[in-house]
């Protein structure tokens, strides 16, 4: 008898931990669905989720609406109208803009437009901005006090902008503001690996070998890969890089139905974790 009550309890245990686990998974799988579905986003950004997939991406990095999450350069927020929802009521949201003493008119112009942004709902109130460039404003949230950082189509910018060095200061903005065990989410436009870096540098295409190579050097670790966004009809190689393709579409009328049919670019998807002790 104490044998059998032995087993009905840790089978009542098994039960009520794996009911716990899919509810873990129910609830994140709703609240994105719902995010991704509301109305607080525009149609625009609503069709580009065939190319960037933003449920399936931020499942595989495992987002959980407890978490305190960077994003960096959120851009015009197309992220933030998911991931504010999301985190709002039980998780913490830094949006890591550009610089607000930057120079560039270009930043100051797009970091206005997003705090405008952020007063039109009250879905986007609790988001903290804070401030990000490779190199000069690293603070993106406190010392490790992240469990994920999130950068989407960001890379390729501080490499055309700083070289190697951009990027491997990037990483290590990353590295100081997540936990140890922490996640490192990014999504670049891909290089194919045979093609030659340095003449590709202000096409917008990175590899996904030397993304890797840099943040191991980061400190980080690999965790897993994913074809998610990955368009095998995007050649890398067109004559204004990767804003050749939707949704910019650079070469005006030229070939527009072509670049179309390519549809928006080949994306690695790499999942990155810092490591619980120093290697």
């Amino acid at each position: 008898m104490k044998l059998l009550s032995r087993v009905l309890k840790n089978a009542l245990v098994l039960v009520f931990a794996s009911g716990l686990t899919a509810c873990k998974s129910t609830d994140i799988n709703s609240l994105l669905d719902n995010s991704i579905n509301s109305d607080l986003r525009s149609v625009q950004n609503k069709d580009r989720d065939q190319y960037r997939n933003p449920k399936e991406t931020l499942a595989f990095f495992d987002l959980q609406p407890n978490m305190t999450v960077v994003e960096i350069w959120p851009g015009s927020g197309w992220y933030s109208e998911i991931l504010a929802p999301v985190l709002k009521e039980q998780g913490t949201y830094f949006a890591a803009n550009f610089p607000s003493d930057s120079e560039v008119k270009y930043y100051q112009r797009a970091l206005q437009n997003y705090k405008d942004k952020l007063t039109t709902d009250k879905a986007f109130s609790k988001i903290r901005v804070s401030e990000f460039y490779p190199g000069s404003h690293h603070a993106i949230a406190p010392e490790e006090s992240a469990d994920m950082v999130l950068t989407f189509r960001n890379l390729h910018n501080w490499y055309m902008q700083r070289d190697n060095e951009g990027v491997e200061n990037a990483f290590k903005a990353f590295y100081t503001a997540l936990k140890p065990g922490g996640i490192l989410g990014l999504v670049d436009h891909r290089l194919p690996e045979l093609r030659h870096s340095a003449k590709a540098k202000r096409s917008g295409y990175v590899k996904e070998s030397w993304v890797i190579s840099l943040a191991k050097k980061a400190g980080f670790v690999l965790v897993d890969k994913s074809e998610i966004n990955a368009n095998p009809k995007d050649t890398a190689d067109h004559t204004k890089g990767v804003w050749t393709l939707p949704p910019r579409l650079a070469s005006g009328d030229t070939n527009t139905n072509k670049y179309l049919a390519i549809g928006e670019s080949d994306r690695m998807t790499l999942k990155f974790k810092k490591p619980l002790a120093k290697p």
